[in-house]
């Protein structure tokens, strides 16, 4: 499609959005995501906002993540839900298995700036075609700045620096960024992580570089469990999503710096099960839902939206702690990398760690 008519398409879109509520009125949806306060952030700014803008009744379900009962509805021709929120290494698989749609590019909107979408768009959350990018988030480490010494920390490797800035490290027991940071730290550059990391060479290369930590590393399960570490002097620098660190600052007024320097991204996306019956109804929603201002809203759990002409929309003391300020210090999380790696290098983690 031109670009002319895609414009035109677009604004055909709007147009139907905005002005035919009344038979928008009768249409319903079932949107499912994730709960806590990502959820209610997606209510504030993109759920209700749409609800309201159309008169389309949103029936909007929580879910713990995964692809079994996406596959469970699609396998018996009986598909309940309409568009799910879903984190990427599960949009790979989903979408690879025929579970999903494919969304057609042309549906999205231009940023409010003018910018059309396939350029406003962060470039990574448009490379499934079964989904369209929501948010980005990262995995960063921190230090608590009332604690660390006269040494800061200030890029990757001074995690791997036992010398320089001594003391425990805590780190999520998963082969998954530790692995990638493992290299990135010993001087494989970016674009090579995933090349490297493929061969059994590049495997024992990560291993290798993380048995120099590993006698001073505090392993640790969830999230939700970094900011105490790193509260209370458990460890000089702290794994954990950027988001977790920004709550502990922004609601605790902790002493945290988050180091973005070779943070891992990744990102949540919209995605629309195959076979639903509101498939239409779904790619309003999904254009709807993910124009400028609505994925702007996401600055409220310093996750960074996956549009650029969003950023304009962010509050300036909220920037420094987003995932898309950073993109140039950052590497994408490759999905189809550990959807094709994630088993046996989960085998071979679990081992390393009992050596």
């Amino acid at each position: 499609m031109s670009k002319t008519l895609t414009t035109l398409a677009g604004a055909a879109l709007v147009a139907g959005l905005t002005f035919s509520q009344i038979g928008a009125a009768q249409q319903s949806l079932t949107v499912v995501s994730f709960g806590g306060a990502y959820g209610a952030t997606q209510k504030k700014h993109q759920i209700d906002p749409y609800a309201q803008a159309t008169g389309t009744r949103i029936l909007l379900e929580t879910y713990a993540g995964g692809v079994a009962e996406m596959k469970a509805q699609v396998d018996a021709g009986n598909v309940q839900w309409d568009v799910v929120d879903i984190e990427s290494i599960d949009l790979e698989r989903a979408c690879a298995e025929g579970l999903l749609e494919v969304i057609p590019r042309d549906i999205l909107l231009p940023g409010d700036d003018g910018t059309p979408a396939a350029q406003d768009f962060v470039p990574a959350t448009l490379e499934n075609e079964c989904g369209v990018g929501l948010m980005l988030w990262a995995t960063v480490f921190a230090y608590n700045e009332n604690t660390i010494g006269a040494v800061k920390p200030d890029r990757l490797e001074d995690l791997f620096d036992l010398k320089k800035i001594p003391g425990k490290r805590a780190l999520r027991k998963r082969p998954q960024v530790n692995l990638e940071w493992a290299l990135l730290a010993d001087g494989v550059k970016r674009e090579d992580v995933y090349k490297v990391l493929a061969t059994p060479e590049g495997q024992a290369r990560a291993f290798a570089k993380l048995d120099t930590i590993k006698k001073d590393v505090i392993w640790f399960d969830s999230w939700s469990q970094a900011p105490q570490l790193l509260n209370d002097g458990g460890a000089v620098m702290v794994q954990s999503a950027n988001g977790r660190f920004y709550d502990a600052i922004a609601q605790e007024n902790k002493p945290f710096i988050m180091v973005w320097d070779d943070s891992l991204f990744d990102m949540d996306v919209w995605a629309v099960l195959k076979g639903t019956p509101r498939k239409d109804e779904a790619f309003k929603f999904i254009a709807w839902t993910t124009s400028t201002k609505p994925v702007a809203g996401f600055q409220d759990v310093a996750y960074g939206p996956a549009r650029k002409s969003s950023q304009a929309l962010v509050d300036p003391k909220v920037l420094p702690y987003l995932p898309t300020t950073h993109l140039e210090h950052s590497l994408k999380a490759d999905s189809v990398f550990w959807a094709d790696y994630g088993e046996i290098l989960g085998e071979k983690f679990n081992e390393w760690l009992l050596k």
